[in-house]
């Protein structure tokens, strides 16, 4: 059994554990979920030895121990497959699975490739995976690469003499369903070998696999729900300290947009490989969805019309301009702003400060004669943090170090802030908990009413419904459908997915 007793932990301005006692007996899935800012993040990083805790004790079997860094806690038993994936790209699968252990493959100072690519299927057969060890992981899939890290964990079994401990972070995020499902049936058959710690803002997933629930706010532990206990509304309302707004996706706040002022018009857009032939207009005011299934071009459309991407053929024209050189500098002077899908690679500068990250895109706007006006731009960070309810100890905190949520908020403060009249959004609440997707909700709502242009990706088919004026549905990269989505109109999941599949 692994167990924290009163744990604490502290950062400068921030209390991140208050007394948490955690525990994972053996063969046992437990859940946890909490807001962004909670206090999951750093509970993980306690129990994998990222961080060292401030007061209490962790124990296992009833044996004291302490970690100072994850290998001593990889020594114990203690793996982590990673949200953000940890593997080298570059690198081979069983390379991958070795890495920092391939001296058990050497002999005199050369690596027995033949005997590491035997090892590797050991492992890989442990989660089914059924893949030549030697291929290079930039080959392989995001639900096998995500295979491949539970597979470079599991090789502790033959390294430490203990039960395993497995933390799963956000495991699910970008997984089909029939791929989230795979993952589920493996862990569970898993459980005779390992405990597993799951994270996730699904809270449909985190109730069908658990078999307790630790529910946190505020760097506590509120609550412990058996898995024949569990309800997602009460877990939801411990989680967010109040009832979770029914009008979810702010449908009645949804109103008219400017119909006799077009922001953006895109005429015969096509890129090689990802979609063809895709025209329409973008209002002010207008939330426009595009839906479809992985791989039908709602990303990569995107991409090209914020400039990253240079298409083949058609036309992008802002304001009457038709847009000639295609970059993302370029599509930012002509005012529009980007929300990736992966915030902290494309989204943040991990190793800036959260002010920093808010005035990036608009340096000139704070600048005399090659000089930053830095009170200026502190000032307008102040304000964003306020008007955004943005969870930061001060405007200097390193936007690396916030959580998901407040680091999609400081991204939107950025484009907010910028004075961007077009806003290309890619699954912004992926990731986040209940109460910042509320969050990001109103935002998307009040920037409409501002006269926003916006252009969304959804996460779900039930948030594109929600949060829609209009919607257009892709497969394979071409134009299938187009929908309005008027409150009180709009179309069901059924007339979606009949036409995205």
């Amino acid at each position: 059994m692994y167990e924290l007793i009163n744990v604490d932990k502290r950062f400068p301005g921030v209390h991140a554990l208050k007394a948490v006692d955690f525990k994972v007996n053996r063969g046992e899935i437990v859940g946890l979920v909490g807001e962004n800012g909670a206090g999951k993040s750093t509970l993980m990083k306690v129990i994998y030895g990222s961080y060292q805790p401030d007061g209490g004790d962790i124990t296992i079997d009833g044996t004291k121990v302490r970690f100072q860094n994850p290998r001593q806690a990889m020594d114990h038993g203690i793996g982590m497959v990673f949200q953000e994936q940890s593997l080298i790209t570059n690198l081979t699968v069983m390379e991958n699975i070795f890495l920092g252990f391939e001296q058990q493959f050497v002999s005199f100072g050369v690596i027995n490739w033949r005997k590491m690519a035997d090892a590797a299927r050991a492992q890989l057969a442990k989660v089914k995976l059924d893949i030549d060890p030697s291929t290079k992981t930039s080959q392989l899939s995001f639900a096998q690469r995500q295979l491949v890290e539970l597979a470079k964990v599991l090789t502790l079994e033959e390294r430490i003499d203990g039960d395993l401990v497995i933390l799963l972070d956000e495991p699910t995020s970008v997984l089909a369903s029939e791929e989230v499902e795979l993952l589920f049936q493996i862990v569970r058959d898993l459980t005779s070998r390992a405990s597993f710690i799951f994270v996730s803002h699904r809270m449909e997933e985190v109730l069908e696999l658990s078999d307790r629930i630790y529910v946190m706010k505020d760097g506590e532990v509120v609550d412990v729900v058996e898995h024949d206990k569990a309800d997602k509304e009460s877990i939801q309302h411990k989680m967010v300290g109040r009832e979770v707004d029914k009008e979810y996706y702010r449908e009645q706040k949804q109103k008219p947009y400017d119909g006799d002022r077009v922001l953006l018009s895109v005429d015969g857009l096509g890129f090689a490989g990802r979609f063809a032939d895709v025209s329409f207009d973008l209002h002010a005011g207008e939330v426009l969805c595009l839906v479809g299934t992985e791989g039908s071009g709602r990303e990569a459309i995107l991409r090209t019309v914020f400039g990253i991407d240079r298409p083949d053929t058609g036309s992008v024209t802002v304001k009457d301009q038709k847009i000639t050189r295609f970059s993302a500098q370029n599509g930012v002077t002509m005012g529009i702003g980007y929300l990736p899908r992966e915030r902290k690679v494309e989204g943040i500068v991990a190793g800036m400060n959260v002010y920093e990250n808010m005035t990036l895109s608009q340096m000139g706007n704070y600048a005399s004669a090659g000089i930053l006006r830095i009170g200026e731009e502190r000032a307008l960070a102040e304000d964003q943090v306020a008007r955004l309810s943005i969870k930061t100890p001060d405007i200097f905190k390193d936007c690396g170090g916030l959580s998901g949520g407040n680091q999609q908020k400081v991204v939107l403060a950025k484009w907010r802030s910028g004075g961007s009249e077009i806003l290309l959004m890619d699954h912004p609440t992926r990731g986040l908990d209940i109460g910042a997707k509320e969050d990001v909700y109103d935002m998307i709502r009040e920037m409409s009413d501002e006269g926003v242009g916006i252009i969304l990706v959804a996460d779900t088919l039930e948030e594109a419904i929600g949060l829609s004026h209009n919607i257009i549905v892709l497969k394979d990269g071409e134009v299938q459908k187009r929908f309005t989505g008027a409150p009180g109109s709009k179309p069901s999941l059924y007339d979606l997915v009949h036409h995205m599949i």
